[in-house]
């Protein structure tokens, strides 16, 4: 099977690295293809960074990507310009070779939890793949407030490994959301499912209206505010997987006024 490795945190990312590490040694094919540069929070974007938009006019754009050379990874690696959503889009349409059979999104620095996993384009690469009836996989690693330095992308490795079958088991389009503690003895962490929390780790409020100007902050939720769910799972030291489903209708009735 061929797959897939993109993130939002970009290509010289670490945890980029230890994800197609995993991959390669479940016995994939890999090839990477990440942002140029960082986009985090980019969502299911499909915007290029550098390249030519396309128009109604004309109907074509372009969008540049060059080769890179990633460490311990001897396969294809581009740096595209563009956001993750519209690399799995290319990558969908034959871009970087064969179409893959799976996409794995990450590792991304930070977790990604409850329902604001919307913003996240770790996570909108995922969806992007199921929406294209591709089965994925994003994986984040719970580092806290931290800085750079110190994380343990191998243990989010090995937890991807574990999270992998049940991937591959699932249907076509299937997108699971994998979030692992950042602890270094992968063996001793326990993998669970887990509902989304309602919200998210963090949520943005309005703060102050001064002229034109708004001003926000973020405020911090508390893991015991969402019992048995992801954030509070993880928050425990227990890593994560939910099943995540890509835009579909929600059944119910409209009436047009």
């Amino acid at each position: 099977m061929r797959a897939l490795i993109t993130n939002d945190d970009g290509i010289d990312s670490p945890g980029l690295a230890a994800l197609a590490r995993a991959a390669a040694d479940a016995g994939l094919e890999v090839v990477i293809a990440a942002p140029a540069h960082e986009h985090s929070g980019a969502s299911a974007s499909i915007i290029a960074t550098q390249g030519t938009a396309v128009t109604a006019a004309g109907g074509k754009g372009t969008v540049r990507s060059e080769r890179r050379t990633i460490p311990g990874h001897e396969g294809q690696a581009y740096a595209v310009h563009a956001a993750p959503a519209l690399i799995v889009l290319l990558a969908l349409h034959g871009s970087f070779g064969p179409v893959p059979d799976v996409v794995l999104s990450g590792i991304n620095r930070g977790a990604n939890v409850g329902t604001a996993i919307l913003h996240s384009g770790t996570v909108g690469a995922a969806l992007t793949a199921g929406q294209g009836g591709v089965r994925a996989l994003a994986v984040s690693l719970d580092v806290g407030l931290r800085e750079g330095g110190g994380e343990h992308w191998e243990t989010a490795a090995a937890l991807t490994a574990r999270a992998l079958p049940a991937l591959l088991d699932a249907p076509a389009g299937a997108v699971h959301n994998l979030n692992v503690p950042d602890v270094a003895d992968a063996e001793a962490v326990e993998l669970t499912t887990a509902p989304l929390a309602p919200f998210g780790i963090v949520q943005t409020t309005m703060t102050e209206i001064d002229g034109d100007e708004v001003r926000l902050s973020i405020r911090q939720h508390a893991a015991a505010s969402a019992p048995g769910t992801d954030m509070e799972r993880l928050a425990a030291g227990v890593a994560t997987v939910t099943a995540v489903r890509a835009l579909a209708a929600s059944g119910a009735e409209t009436t047009p006024r």
